[in-house]
């Protein structure tokens, strides 16, 4: 189903981003790992909405509500559930959009898919409010991974045409503006304020890392780590692209210069440089797994946009109001986190049961 993901634990999400609530099940977590909620609580908070002048001024607490699978904070075996209600919703915003869908969104192809049916409120089950259970299942992931001395690191690399400098070595997660370099995360939000006060809205790139892993996760085909985490995180609706180590600019290099030569430091095998992300062969080889994804613009813009009308199919202007992030990308950085998390705890399991 396209609302379920996984192989060793099952992710569904559910909801829309207008109904009474949204949701997630977890299945297969096994019994016995304590789950932090204060700690979950503060991940969830990194994505929720009305927080600064450079999102949505939506107000949801985003706090979640676990109805099963959770004994006093420790997972007893039965499918984690949880919910999280939806309280500052204005769906009168989106009436307009049931005729003349908005240039980048979902409206018109949901149209075609569901002939009428669909929850058009606030984006239904296309928003990216669908993302909070996501980061409910992806908050928990992290918790289990760090158990293993593993972790999830990312920021944001660019915004328009504003780049990061630095390299990504530690969590930027404590950061008001999740940058290496806070001077250059200053000249993102001025991106970000310019695209808003011209009515309109801008992109950006988010760099995620995963750090501790061992060697041997993942397979071949179908089910490599770039697979699995492509998988993930394409469930974040503003994801446009990913690439994982050198992504595209190996393609300008020779294998001379893209091949990662082997070594031995402290009795294990390494690699000197890491232009393959960690993977190899949709398997990890024990270094920093590490890819970037792309972010679009948010399509939901205040200035003048062409679309036409389904009912007349004439062409119509269209102007969206209501309330909507000018970046996506500031919010979007815990989701790719959650994405990630899902997707190496879900192969980590597997690979535990291989070695059985």
């Amino acid at each position: 189903m396209s609302s379920s993901y996984g192989e060793n634990i099952r992710l569904t999400i559910f909801g829309q981003s207008h109904s009474p609530a949204i949701g997630m099940t977890l299945e297969g977590i096994p019994a016995g790992e304590r789950i932090d909620l204060e700690t979950l609580q503060r991940f969830l908070r990194r994505r929720a909405p009305g927080q600064s002048d450079y999102t949505t001024p939506r107000k949801e607490a985003d706090e979640s509500e676990f109805l099963s699978g959770l004994v006093d904070g420790i997972t007893c075996g039965a499918p984690l559930a949880a919910i999280i209600r939806n309280t500052d919703t204005r769906s009168a915003d989106y009436a307009a959009f049931a005729a003349v869908p908005r240039p980048g969104h979902a409206d018109y192809t949901a149209q075609v898919k569901y002939g009428g049916a669909q929850d058009r409120s606030g984006g239904g089950h296309f928003s990216g409010r669908m993302t909070a259970p996501l980061c409910v299942a992806g908050g928990i992931c992290l918790q289990l991974l760090a158990a293993e001395g593993i972790r999830v690191i990312s920021r944001i690399a660019a915004i328009g045409s504003v780049h990061d400098t630095g390299e990504l070595k530690a969590s930027t997660a404590d950061k008001p503006f999740p940058t290496v370099d806070d001077g250059r995360g200053e000249a993102m939000r001025a991106e970000i304020a310019d695209a808003r006060a011209e009515g309109d809205s801008v992109g950006g790139v988010i760099e995620c890392a995963v750090l501790g892993l061992p060697a041997g996760l993942g397979d071949p085909m179908f089910d490599g780590m770039e697979n699995r985490i492509a998988a993930a995180a394409f469930a974040i609706p503003a994801v446009k692209g990913i690439e994982f180590g050198s992504g595209f600019a190996s393609a300008a290099l020779r294998g001379s210069e893209n091949n990662d030569p082997f070594i031995v430091e402290n009795g294990t095998v390494k690699t000197e440089t890491n232009h393959c992300g960690g993977i190899l062969g949709g398997i990890t080889n024990g270094m920093p797994l590490t890819f970037r994804v792309a972010i679009k613009p948010t399509p939901s813009i205040a200035g003048e946009q062409r679309s036409v009308n389904l009912e007349t199919l004439k062409a119509e202007k269209l102007r969206v109001t209501g309330r909507h992030d000018p970046c996506i990308v500031p919010r979007a950085v815990p989701c790719v986190e959650a994405a990630a998390a899902i997707a190496v705890y879900d192969a980590l399991l597997g690979h535990k049961r291989e070695k059985k």
